[in-house]
């Protein structure tokens, strides 16, 4: 993503309470774009119109037109798969060919730069956000191969999301078959799945290739990629089955994604990129939770007296909380989160959105998006929270005694 436009609109920190020309360069931008553009927020931006004509003998012809449209955001539509954004709402400045109020939806492209104006300014997750977008450093991405013997799921991993972008299926014969059989049928499979992951991940650039399986199907899966790379003399097939990482899972399926990144080979080699800290962290939570010794709690209420109370600051104090939470149409709620966020960079702690298409985000959603691990303990945080629940219990048992 870059900032495009006049010079007061170029650098980041001059980002206030006016627009960003924004242009997205790879469909990884299509992500963060979605994350930006919220409701009641306002975007300009190439569209394309059927516009219908009636002539004075009564025919009518149509034509389809290029123009700019300008629209309230009302919602937005995001497909990880093609990573394509389509951002709907209601026309606010009309033209030649479009009328005030009229719905539309805009289908952001690459290489089209778009106008967008924060309907509530640009708060410090907005200005995350964007600076998150605009890091041009795109080549940390990682591939994985999860596979058992049929089945292979080709992702890539990129700094802020997982993207499933292939699903491998063969048929391989029973074991109780011929052994040929059996042996020619990985072969298929696995020619199958390596000129899908050539087709669908760019190695142009090298990358990191984690192989995940249970038994031996990720390393004979190596093995022959390094076969055929020198059968074909392809120094690049070669470079990838060199460098490629072997890592046992449970199955071969997408969910056993989330214990390869925990493996000692993966965060041996990865330590050091976002996705890869950030399951740290949700296993550091989990390993405090289990203790039950006060310094780790999740749920809106007790996170955020934890926060007030400065219990998540400096000397290991970390907030997670999904970026889902940022999207919400209420300004209200999404205001009190972003000063949770506040509030713990300026008490010194580390505060840490994730985004819940990755594996560490989809755990954290199960604890409805925020948790915390605190710098000391604190007990009965969800005390006033039990005792209101009594009490609306009880007011309510008190009315119908009233009633009777």
């Amino acid at each position: 993503m870059q900032l495009v436009g006049s010079k007061t609109s170029q650098r980041l920190e001059e980002v206030g309470e006016g627009s960003v020309t924004l242009l997205p360069t790879d469909p990884e931008d299509m992500w963060h774009a979605n994350n930006l553009i919220g409701p009641q927020d306002v975007i300009k931006a190439h569209a394309i119109r059927k516009v219908t004509t009636e002539s004075k003998t009564g025919s009518t012809s149509s034509e389809r037109v290029h123009t700019d449209l300008t629209i309230r955001v009302t919602s937005t539509f995001f497909d990880p798969a093609a990573s394509q954004l389509h951002v709907s709402g209601t026309v606010i400045v009309e033209n030649a060919f479009v009328n005030l109020g009229q719905y539309h939806t805009l289908d952001l492209e690459l290489n089209r730069p778009f106008t967008l104006w924060k309907k509530y300014g640009w708060d410090s997750v907005a200005r995350e956000t964007l600076s998150d977008a605009l890091q041009q450093d795109k080549d940390g991405a990682v591939a994985a191969v999860v596979m058992q013997e049929g089945i292979a799921n080709i992702c890539l991993i990129t700094e802020f999301r997982t993207v499933l972008k292939q699903r491998v299926e063969s048929t391989i014969p029973k074991k109780r078959s011929a052994s040929s059989d059996q042996d020619s049928g990985m072969r298929r499979f696995f020619d199958k799945t390596l000129s899908t992951l050539m087709r669908s991940i760019d190695f142009s650039n090298p990358r990191p290739l984690l192989l995940a399986s249970p038994g031996f199907v990720a390393g004979d899966f190596k093995k022959y990629i390094s076969d055929e790379g020198t059968r074909r003399t392809d120094k690049t097939m070669s470079a990838i089955a060199k460098q490629a990482t072997v890592v046992h899972s449970s199955s071969g399926h997408l969910h056993s994604l989330n214990e390869i990144l925990k493996s000692s080979e993966v965060t041996a080699t990865m330590k050091d990129m976002k996705f890869s800290k950030e399951t740290r962290f949700m296993d550091d939570f989990f390993d405090r939770l289990r203790k039950d010794d006060g310094r780790a709690w999740y749920g809106t209420a007790p996170v955020e007296k934890a926060v007030r109370e400065g219990a998540v600051g400096r000397g290991g104090g970390v907030l997670l909380i999904n970026n889902s939470l940022f999207r919400s149409l209420d300004i209200a709620t999404r205001k009190r989160y972003v000063s949770m966020v506040d509030k713990v960079k300026e008490d010194g702690g580390d505060a840490r959105i994730l985004s819940s298409d990755h594996e560490s985000g989809e755990r954290l959603d199960a604890l409805g998006g925020i948790a915390a691990l605190l710098t000391y303990p604190m007990h009965d945080l969800d005390e006033d929270e039990n005792q209101n629940e009594h009490t609306n219990a009880d007011d309510g048992a008190g009315d119908q005694e009233m009633i009777i």
